[in-house]
């Protein structure tokens, strides 16, 4: 969802955003108007709504005048370069969207109840699962369900999947709401390691603590917020902290090319052993510290216990099925 500016920068002044819902209650509204408007909050723009629907962006505008008429309130703030929600807006969005989200799961419940599972599975996702995890079961999901349309939004920031229009999202170590179901999704268990070129290890020696980090060129990941990965190790009942100095920081979604860089002798990289393992079988990469690599548990779906659509429904047991195999 956009950020809602201040009400200060409003030219009109909102009324009790509570108060739109009731007026919505007695009004006959049109479901396309609200449709549209759902739609306006989840892109952030009436042009890119437009492509989406397949309709002019005169048209998206008319829609969102013609319900902010009938309601009597401003929705969205327009500028020249962005669409955000005012406080009206926002209580609107909140309400509408899991309404119109449960009504899409009813409708692709009876559109899939002669056995073909149909409509469409909007997945939010970290783009650590996107390299090897995730590929393998997106490919054999859209194989035996081909009458359903996949979208995956791959970012790092941690964001509520109901609100941003999302079936359901695939994170890390994700606090979970109480209605919300968590499942395991890929390997159980994955490790946090180190790895160098050999060339860079014969040039500058290897660390045999991870407090030597600190005086090694090292390749670091920077999440969108801004954040650092963290360096994090244990050992038996030992634990060590370290922010070594970056030669190199780059973005976890080009974890690609650090690794390729890290290859070529550029330093040391700390991430994901799986993402490591084709280099290090290669011979292009060699294990450092390894007795101090972290054990953490794998990538875990999760969705609402209230909005279940058969293809969210088809993906669970298609995991399901993933797991017991892996047990035989």
């Amino acid at each position: 969802m956009r950020t809602i500016l201040s009400r200060g920068e409003c030219l009109i002044s909102d009324p009790d955003p509570h108060s739109v819902i009731a007026m919505a209650s007695n009004e006959d509204l049109p479901l396309d108007d609200l449709s549209v408007f759902l739609s306006v909050c989840e892109t952030g723009g009436f042009r890119r709504t437009a492509k989406q629907l397949g309709l002019s962006p005169s048209t998206v505008s008319e829609r969102i005048a013609s319900l902010e008429t009938r309601l009597a309130v401003p929705l969205l703030i327009r500028t020249t370069r962005s669409v955000n929600l005012t406080e009206a807006g926002q209580t609107l969005a909140s309400r509408l969207s899991p309404l119109m989200r449960e009504a899409r799961a009813a409708l692709q419940d009876v559109a899939s109840s002669k056995g073909q599972v149909r409509g469409q599975l909007k997945l939010n996702v970290t783009g650590a699962v996107m390299v090897d995890i995730l590929p393998p079961l997106i490919d054999r999901f859209l194989n035996r369900f081909p009458e359903v349309k996949l979208e995956l939004v791959v970012e790092d920031r941690l964001v509520d999947v109901i609100a941003a229009g999302c079936d359901a999202g695939i994170r890390y170590g994700e606090h979970l709401a109480k209605d919300m179901i968590a499942v395991p999704i890929g390997p159980r268990y994955q490790r946090l390691a180190l790895a160098a070129s050999p060339g860079y290890l014969d040039a500058r020696g290897a660390p045999v603590h991870p407090n030597d980090l600190l005086n090694h060129d090292c390749i670091r990941f920077r999440f969108s917020s801004g954040a650092l990965t963290a360096w994090e190790f244990e050992r038996g009942e030992q634990s060590v902290t370290v922010d070594p100095p970056a030669r190199l920081t780059i973005g976890v979604n080009a974890a690609p090319a650090a690794i390729e860089l890290a290859s070529a002798g550029h330093g040391i990289i700390c991430t994901f052993e799986n993402w490591l393992r084709p280099a290090l079988e290669a011979g292009a990469l060699k294990p450092v510290l390894p007795e101090w690599w972290t054990r953490f548990e794998g990538p875990r779906l999760y969705f609402s216990s209230r909005l279940m659509s058969a293809p969210l429904r088809a993906f669970v047991d298609l995991l399901g099925e993933e797991r017991r195999s892996d047990r035989v």
